[in-house]
C-alpha cells in the first residue's frame, strides 16, 4: 500500500533535522470518493464562512466611528460583531478538520509511523469526537427549536432579534463536524484496511497513489 512518500517513517526520520519537520503535525491520509466529495462541501463552507470577518471587520470600524466621532455607541452593532464572529468561528470548524489544521496537544502522534497515527485517529474518532459530537447535537437542536418556539430576543434594550438563529447555527457547525469526522474515518479505514477503496488525487506537485 502506497499512499505518500512523505508518511514513510524512514523519509520522517531523515527529515528530524529540518525545522519544518519538526513542526509538521499534518497526518498524511489517503482520501475516498466519499470523503472527497464530502471535503469539497464542507471547504465550501468554510471558505464562504472566511468572508464574514470581513464584513465583521467593517461593522468594528463603523462602531468605533460612530462611538468615538459622534459619539453615538450601539448595542445592535455590538450585538452585530459577535453574531457574525460566532458564525463564522462555528461553520470555519469542520473546514479545519478536512485540512487537519486543528490544534494538536500531543507530542507523541507525530513522532508514530504514518498507521500509528491512523490507529490514534481511528479510536479518538470513534470513541471520542464522534460520540461527543452526536450528543451535542443531540442536545443543540432541541435547545435551538426552543428559542425559536419562544420567540427568544436579546435581553439587552435595542438589541438583536431571533436569538434562535445563532443557537440553530451551532446546531448545525456541529453537525458539519459530524461529516467532516466521518470523512476522516473514511480516510482512516482506507489506510488501514484497504476499505473504501483509496483513489488518486493530485496534492501539490506530488500525487497519493491509489492504495489498491
Amino acid at each position: 500500500m502506497t499512499v505518500s512518500d512523505q508518511g514513510s517513517p524512514d523519509n520522517r526520520r531523515a527529515g528530524v533535522a529540518n525545522a519544518q519537520d519538526l513542526i509538521h503535525h499534518h497526518t498524511e491520509l489517503p482520501t475516498t470518493r466519499i470523503s472527497q466529495w464530502l471535503d469539497v462541501g464542507l471547504a465550501a463552507i468554510g471558505k464562504s464562512a472566511s468572508w464574514l470577518w470581513f464584513i465583521v471587520t467593517g461593522v468594528i470600524i463603523y462602531a468605533v466611528i460612530g462611538r468615538y466621532v459622534f459619539g453615538q455607541g450601539s448595542v445592535l452593532l455590538e450585538e452585530v460583531q459577535w453574531h457574525l464572529a460566532g458564525i463564522g468561528w462555528l461553520l470555519g470548524l469542520s473546514y479545519t478538520l478536512v485540512v487537519d489544521d486543528h490544534v494538536r496537544v500531543d507530542v507523541l502522534h507525530e513522532r508514530l509511523s504514518l498507521r500509528g497515527q491512523a490507529w490514534i485517529e481511528l479510536f479518538g474518532l470513534l470513541f471520542l469526537l464522534l460520540p461527543f459530537l452526536g450528543l451535542a447535537v443531540y442536545e443543540m437542536f432541541p435547545y435551538a427549536y426552543h428559542s425559536w418556539q419562544q420567540g427568544e430576543t436579546s435581553q439587552a434594550p435595542a438589541g438583536l432579534p431571533y436569538r434562535w438563529v445563532l443557537k440553530g447555527i451551532l446546531a448545525l457547525s456541529f453537525s458539519l463536524l459530524i461529516v467532516a469526522a466521518l470523512s476522516r474515518l473514511l480516510k482512516v479505514t482506507a489506510l488501514l484496511f484497504g476499505f473504501p477503496k483509496p483513489i488518486r488525487v493530485e496534492s501539490g506537485n506530488n500525487k497519493k497513489e491509489d492504495a489498491s
